[in-house]
């Protein structure tokens, strides 16, 4: 729903207008309301909480540090408004909302479209708001309350979480089809070790997990390329220049059009990822909300039999 919502407080609506829009005369125009209307909603703020809201600049207003916990309340505010209304909607017979998903960035050309697909044709009335981040900034989104469920790698169970669906990821290397290595069923880690290495980069959790428990591979291979970017990555093994040590859900597009293989590795030391789709364990989610959250788990369980038929 819209910050505009009566149940949402006029002081905390304008106090986030002004924060995310830099001036009173922006968020004014935004929330088409007077500059003094609201100014004078955020000195009565100001005077009942007893400390400055912004730093009254010449080129706008920057928030205090008590500015910036209001602003986080406001936020939680409209969230908890959203997932209340939708749930009141349901009520009604009505699947409206909107969700917000956290998603890894190799989800965004994988399974994600296709499921935009899906809650497009199935429920019409629902409104995704996609982020792409890594698993660290999906969990602590979904802890905050920035989105509502989040689809993540190597998630550890908490009292925090409610895990809705999951996934196992057996680790794999991934060549270009004309490489020496696509003929093999299985390969090991000194398998891999002998060709350039594209590696990804300590923000994603392969790598972590790779320094953790084979630090001598990345040494031995001494890659070429290290990367925050999957594409990258892919695009290079495409080419057939390098290999890469990644998941069948990480390289699903370029499995199903043939452009990738994946080799599974047969190596007693190879740990096999997880892929999870969660969900706060502390914020009610809308009713819809938890209905797509079903559909999605049952959509990546689907996504990753139809790559696992085309690799077979």
């Amino acid at each position: 729903m819209s910050a505009q919502s009566p149940l949402h407080p006029k002081a905390l609506r304008y106090l986030t207008a002004v924060a995310q829009l830099g001036s009173v005369q922006a968020a004014a125009r935004e929330v088409s309301i007077s500059a003094s209307a609201i100014d004078r909603q955020i000195l009565l703020l100001e005077e009942s909480l007893g400390v400055p809201l912004f730093e009254r600049q010449p080129r706008g207003m920057r928030l205090t540090a008590a500015g910036e916990l209001l602003l986080a309340l406001s936020l939680r505010w409209r969230a908890d408004l959203n997932r209340t209304l939708s749930d009141i909607q349901h009520l009604q017979g009505v699947s409206h909302g909107q969700l917000r998903l956290a998603v890894m960035d190799s989800h965004a050309n994988g399974l994600m479209p296709e499921f935009v697909h899906t809650v497009a044709t199935e429920y019409p009335g629902v409104v995704l708001d996609v982020e792409v981040v890594n698993t660290d900034d999906a969990l602590r989104h979904l802890q905050d309350g920035d989105v509502d469920l989040a689809v993540a790698f190597n998630i550890k169970p908490s009292r925090d979480l409610h895990i809705v669906s999951t996934a196992d990821l057996p680790l794999g290397c991934v060549v270009a089809p004309g490489h020496p290595l696509a003929v093999q069923k299985h390969a090991t880690f000194k398998d891999v070790a002998a060709w350039p290495l594209a590696a990804q980069s300590r923000a994603l959790a392969i790598r972590r997990y790779l320094e953790r428990s084979h630090n001598w591979l990345l040494e031995e291979a001494r890659p070429p390329l290290v990367t925050n970017s999957l594409q990258l990555v892919k695009s290079l093994v495409r080419s057939g220049s390098h290999v890469a040590l990644t998941s069948e859900l990480d390289a699903g597009p370029e499995i199903l059009d043939g452009s990738l293989r994946f080799i599974p590795l047969r190596d007693k030391s190879a740990q096999a990822q997880t892929v999870a789709v969660v969900i706060s364990a502390n914020r009610p989610l809308s009713r819809i909300g938890r209905v797509v959250a079903e559909r999605l788990g049952a959509h990546v369980q689907a996504y990753l039999a139809r790559v696992r038929s085309v690799r077979h």
